[in-house]
Order: structure tokens, then sequence, then C-alpha cells
């Protein structure tokens, strides 16, 4: 397969990269740091093609992906997080965590239209924050709540409009640098190495949503489909264990 990752230079866009490359399919990585992606490359050299571009710049994505041809499958997994202070509530925190969780899927969107084989699939990496509301996670939460709702409507237009499948990917804590900076303790964490297996296997098997790990996943549907008085109770009481 021509496979696209976005986000690729670091944490689970790194290790689905090495994965996807070990198993000799022909792996576009997509990041703004050379250095990390020519880093990742020297480990698959016939396999990894850097691509260096900024998912925050539209221009930057069509240029690109302008000559790269169509593919089998793109999984946009560039992401970031930052926490918001309550008592210093900044608007522009969460215009940077838009810019690049939602307004960089959307951006890609636009350009990988046309560029997804009939029959591929396009894969957006989300989060398992957006099943219940927790403390300082006003920014980042919402950006991947609104990716969900993303994610879900295009996989019922893309049925009429598009020739490829949309799919959901939920993790929940994943041990990479971004998870690093966490000051709290999170429940479940796993390795990159275990969340690529996990995402590569659904993908495999054309799962429309892959939540993981479970251990963490069904706890919060399950708090998902409580009365919203009880799910606020909870978040209050994580919010003062934490």
């Amino acid at each position: 397969m021509k496979i696209l990752i976005t986000g690729a230079s670091t944490g689970i866009g790194r290790q689905l990269s090495l994965d996807y490359a070990k198993s000799q399919h022909e792996v576009y990585v997509a990041a703004r740091s050379i250095e990390k992606l020519n880093s990742l490359k020297s480990n698959f050299p016939k396999n990894i093609f850097p691509v260096v571009m900024d998912v925050t710049d539209k221009q930057s994505i069509n240029i690109a992906l302008k000559d790269l041809g169509d593919f089998d499958l793109a999984i946009l997994n560039a992401g970031t997080c930052e926490y918001v202070d309550i008592d210093k509530f900044d608007s522009e925190l969460f215009e940077r965590v838009f810019q690049v969780n939602f307004f960089g899927v959307i951006y890609c969107i636009e350009c990988l239209i046309d560029k997804i084989k009939a029959g591929g699939q396009l894969a957006i990496t989300g989060s398992l924050s957006r099943q219940l509301p927790f403390t300082r996670a006003e920014a980042y939460g919402s950006s991947k709540a609104a990716i969900h709702y993303l994610t879900k409507s295009l996989a019922v237009d893309s049925q009429e409009k598009w020739n490829f499948s949309v799919h959901s990917i939920s993790p929940g804590f994943v041990k990479t640098p971004l998870t690093d900076k966490n000051d709290f303790e999170m429940p479940f964490i796993i390795s990159t190495e275990e969340a690529s297996k996990i995402i590569i296997d659904g993908l495999k098997r054309k799962h429309s949503d892959i939540s993981f790990p479970k251990k963490l996943s069904w706890p919060l549907k399950f708090c998902a489909l409580l009365p919203e008085q009880l799910q606020h109770y909870i978040s209050v009481k994580l919010r003062s264990s934490s």
C-alpha cells in the first residue's frame, strides 16, 4: 500500500510509520522537522519518504502533496495538547490547539479528497477524552470532540460522495513525548508499539471506530450514557483526586 501519515516524527505516528514500513509498504511521513523525518527514514530507507509540511498551513500542505500521486491510506494523526488554567482563561491557547487538532485535519482533507484511491481509507486520530469532561481539558477535549463528530459525519456522506471509507481512531493514554509532559496519573497507559498494533489491525479489519485500550474506552463509553448530572459529579470527583 501507499500510505500517508501526518504527525509522523514522534509518538504514535512515528511507530505507525515504522510498522507499516517494516511490512514493506510505501510510507510517506509528514511533519515539520526534516531532521526527525530523516532520522525516521534511516530505519527503512527504501520504504519511508519524508514529506516536510505544516498542517496549520494550507499552502504548505498543497505544495507538499501536489506531486505525490494517490494514496491507499491516509492517517491524519498530527496533534497537540495544552491545558487550560481556569484562572487565566486564554482564547489564544484554544486557537493554537484547534489550529492543529481540528483545522489541521480540515486542511489535509481538503487536499486529499481527490488523492485517495477508490476503495482506500481515510483515518483520523481523535481521543477518548471526548467521552467525558475532564479538568483543564477544555481546549484539547473540545477539539477532539469536534474531530470525532467531523469523522462520523464524513463517514456518512463519504458512502455516496467519495469512493473511500472514513475511520475514527480514539486512543486513551499512550506514552509519547506529549504525554510525558503530563503531571497527573494516566490510567491504563500503553506503549506506542501497542497503540500502533491496535490501529493497524483495526484499519485492516475496516473498523469504523478504533477505540483503545478497552480497559479505559468501555468505562468511558458507559459514563457517557449516564445522566448529565452524574457525569458532572464523576468529573468533579476525578478533578479532586488529580
